[in-house]
């Protein structure tokens, strides 16, 4: 059964980030739906169409310790995870945390920092804990890493790590607003950013809670079937050097859970695992070089993944919330 308290807590909180980002709900429905899954999330996309608004909100609006990195070409691990300072009194080494010890970091331009700064992220994104000089923290609970990148052809930017990619849920790209939302941005912009007066509208201890509800909806085996399907088509697309891993298919299931909670519901219909596809999917696939010189991304092998993939049918479905 799907907790009714929580549904309604979910839909004020995308209701919230929403009258702040205008005009990307559907956007905004992927990030909340990947922080249920307790998934971190990769915003790319051009400089100021709001990335880091969308991040600072989604912050104000969970409430917890927030801490935000600032990726620079000369930033260093220890300026992520931490340091270890000696303090003559005590004759000891004390740990210094690094903004990644928080609820909720936001990696502002994650790839303008070297290989070597961004690979520091990776235990704390897989494993939920740092290593400084040998000795292991962990990091609070729930911990959500949201990102933001900007496309890889801008000056002073550098190529995401395949590892460091893959531990990202989502990948999501919020686009230019139309005409008519871009004056209506200008009008709710026109005193100031309303972030400030934003209060928390679901705690992080009601975020983890509804996590542990979102790991037990009903995945059919005809649905486990179907997603294994389409990574295996995958792995021998003509287009693709790499196709879906293992962990992919994984994270494609849990992001289907998170969206059947998310829409109400204790089990998951195909629907749902197409909903989230695109943004969980594209980013993993490899493209083989011609098929970047004819145009391709990676959301367009995904759509022709789906397009070809046959789609259990349910003559009755199981589970339903009440």
């Amino acid at each position: 059964m799907i907790d009714h308290y929580s549904a309604d807590l979910l839909g004020k909180l995308v209701n919230r980030v929403d009258s702040i980002i205008i005009g990307k709900r559907k956007e905004i429905e992927l990030a909340v739906v990947c922080m249920l899954q307790g998934g971190h999330i990769l915003l790319e996309d051009v400089p100021g169409v709001g990335k880091t608004l969308l991040v600072r909100t989604l912050a104000a609006c969970l409430g917890g310790t927030f801490g935000r990195i600032q990726f620079t070409s000369d930033l260093m691990p220890s300026d992520v995870t931490g340091v270890s300072v000696y303090r003559a009194q005590t004759g000891q080494f004390e740990f210094r945390p690094g903004p990644v010890m928080a609820h909720i970091v936001l990696a502002d331009e994650i790839n303008r920092a070297a290989p070597r700064t961004q690979s520091a992220l990776l235990e704390a994104m897989e494993e939920r804990k740092v290593t400084v000089d040998g000795v292991t923290h962990p990091l609070p609970k729930p911990f959500l890493l949201l990102a933001t990148q900007n496309p890889l052809d801008y000056e002073g930017t550098y190529r995401l790590p395949e590892a460091q990619l893959d531990r990202f849920l989502m990948r999501i790209s919020l686009g230019y607003p139309q005409p008519e939302q871009e004056v209506e941005m200008l009008g709710r912009m026109q005193e100031g950013t309303p972030v400030e007066d934003i209060r928390p509208v679901l705690l992080l201890e009601e975020m983890a809670q509804i996590q542990r509800q979102v790991r037990k909806v009903l995945v059919d085996e005809r649905i486990k079937q179907y997603l294994v399907g389409i990574a295996h088509a995958s792995r021998r697309h003509p287009q693709l050097a790499l196709g879906i891993s293992p962990r992919g298919t994984l994270a494609w299931m849990g992001a289907a859970q998170a969206m059947a909670y998310y829409k109400g519901r204790s089990y998951v219909i195909p629907d749902d695992a197409k909903a989230v596809a695109a943004a969980v999917l594209a980013h993993r696939l490899m493209l083989k070089p011609e098929a970047k010189l004819t145009g391709l991304h990676g959301e367009d092998i995904v759509e022709d993944l789906l397009s070809q993939g046959k789609v259990p049918v349910f003559q009755q479905q199981r589970g339903a919330s009440s």
